[in-house]
């Protein structure tokens, strides 16, 4: 058995490219070059898998490289910034010829390409900018990410994926492949390709190993260039049943209880990217019958759900939730819901239709759930109104999970023990970072919320014009479970960390 030195060094490693090395050849062998950022000088790094074989390999290089081995785990973190540095010169070097194409013929493949509805998967002669779209759009899927982020800086570009709701790096580019990426994209989503000058919206559609992905892109002016945000929407498979949200047992009884009403409102509340939309379609599904008939209008349909009509507003042609919302009351709906009580023509006409007899679900931007009720009054809704159609709020969070594959053991200091009112002596865990999580020290999101019922108690304090705070401290008292109470749970049963629950809002209880 080959025994090699361990490579002792405080400094981080980075990725090299050793000249007339190929290292899609080296990779195969088990072998990584990398360096000290500091430091112009090359070693060589043998997989713990296949020594024999990476030490045969480098023994027939024509430069010799200091030989050691690594831990695992700096192994795995060297292996993966390699590989991306590998695609991105795959992508310079194939890109060459692109460029120095003619820009109708390149348009023209595009829009052959375009016509083409094979899966992405099997595309293997098209482009190499195709290639790299349909790569980004397979990663994005296959990663879990919600959003795919193209950027353009100064001197380069950017791809990030966000990823349990943190924007993660995928990969660096060079603008002139930037433009041409969002070329690409603009053609796939009916744009105008030549219109760099103002914002654009559109939507497409690829297929992934059979399944169909719908994808709304939104492409943005910039001072360094065009950027593009694509977000990846769900199918109505995807959409989780109440139990799958996951909120506490006793939270979804809750809820079973709410959509139990035949009229009134019920809200959620929270801030973007919290969930409220996924909530929403998953409270309709829970609801949905051949016997009623259930009417949203969305800006924009983030879900194709079963069971459901489904109008998508439209401000530029005069479609508004406002003049939708007026629409749908002439159809005969059972259950309504409004994408956002946006304003006071939107929130009084769907004030009068919980009032008619129709269950209405919304949403609000509020970053609790008592203050929804300060929210409509600042719209301009009548209190006496909201008390008697209110049915409900609920406020939600997505708060990241720690891995359980590396969290580590932590300590909370005297000063967050006490301003959080958490025992100094509970152990709790914080994020470290392994191949499993992606180095992030996280893996998936929870959902938790606090639920505000409109009780008799709640509405004889609106009534008498108490402020928020009086409100909701009432409202404890009867027992309503507050997002910092979930948090704290989270933070004691090992399930996240202290500076991901200070993130979401602990303070805010």
């Amino acid at each position: 058995m080959i025994e090699l030195p361990l490579f002792n060094s405080i400094k981080e490693l980075f990725p090299a490219v050793p000249e007339n090395i190929d290292i899609a050849v080296a990779l195969k062998y088990g072998v990584l070059f990398g360096k000290n950022y500091d430091s112009d000088e090359v070693f060589s790094f043998v997989s713990n898998n296949k020594i024999g074989e990476g030490i045969n390999y480098i023994s027939r290089l024509p430069v010799i490289f200091p030989v050691y081995k690594l831990e695992d785990i700096q192994y795995e973190r060297l292996y993966h910034r390699t590989l991306e540095l590998k695609n991105d010169k795959d992508l310079r070097a194939t890109t060459v010829a692109e460029n120095n194409k003619d820009d109708t013929e390149e348009n023209i493949n595009l829009a052959e390409f375009l016509q083409n509805s094979s899966d992405i998967l099997t595309s293997e002669e098209s482009a190499p900018i195709i290639k790299f779209v349909n790569a980004l759009f397979f990663q994005a899927v296959k990663r879990g990410s919600s959003d795919i982020h193209i950027e353009t800086h100064e001197h380069n570009g950017e791809v990030r994926f966000r990823i349990d709701g943190a924007l993660q790096k995928y990969v660096e580019i060079e603008n002139k492949i930037v433009s041409l990426i969002i070329s690409r994209i603009k053609v796939i989503s009916n744009l105008d390709i030549s219109e760099r000058r103002v914002p654009q919206d559109g939507r497409t559609q690829i297929k992934i190993a059979g399944e169909v992905v719908d994808i709304r892109v939104s492409v943005l002016p910039s001072y360094h260039g065009e950027r593009v945000v694509m977000r990846i929407l769900m199918q109505s498979d995807n959409i989780p049943s109440l139990e799958e949200l996951g909120f506490s047992e006793d939270m979804t009884a809750q809820f079973r209880e709410l959509l139990k009403f035949s009229h009134g409102m019920i809200l959620i509340t929270g801030p973007t990217g919290s969930g409220k939309s996924t909530t929403l379609h998953s409270f309709l599904q829970s609801i949905a019958t051949p016997e009623k008939n259930i009417i949203t209008v969305e800006d924009p349909v983030e879900y194709k759900a079963n069971n459901v009509s489904q109008v998508q507003a439209n401000s530029k042609v005069g479609l508004t939730f406002a003049s939708a919302l007026r629409s749908i009351l002439r159809q005969d709906p059972d259950i309504i819901m409004v994408g956002e009580m946006r304003d006071k023509e939107t929130a009084t006409i769907g004030i009068q239709a919980a009032l008619t007899g129709h269950l209405l679900l919304s949403t609000l931007h509020t970053n609790t759930a008592t203050a929804a009720i300060t929210r409509l009054v600042d719209i301009g809704v009548d209190k006496f109104l909201i008390s008697s159609t209110l049915r409900g709020v609920l406020a939600q969070r997505l708060v990241r999970k720690l891995c359980n594959v590396c969290k580590v053991e932590d300590r909370i200091s005297e000063l967050y023990a006490s301003e959080y009112e958490l025992p100094a002596d509970a152990q709790i865990y914080k994020a470290k970072g392994c191949p499993k999580c992606n180095y992030t020290g996280y893996s998936g999101r929870q959902a938790i919320g606090e639920l505000f019922m409109m009780t008799d108690r709640a509405k004889e304090i609106i009534k008498e014009n108490s402020s928020d705070f009086e409100l909701r401290r009432a409202m404890k008292r009867e027992g309503m479970r507050t997002l910092a109470d979930s948090l704290i749970d989270m933070v004691l049963n090992h399930d996240t960390s202290l500076d991901e629950a200070i993130r979401i809002g602990l303070k805010e209880g």
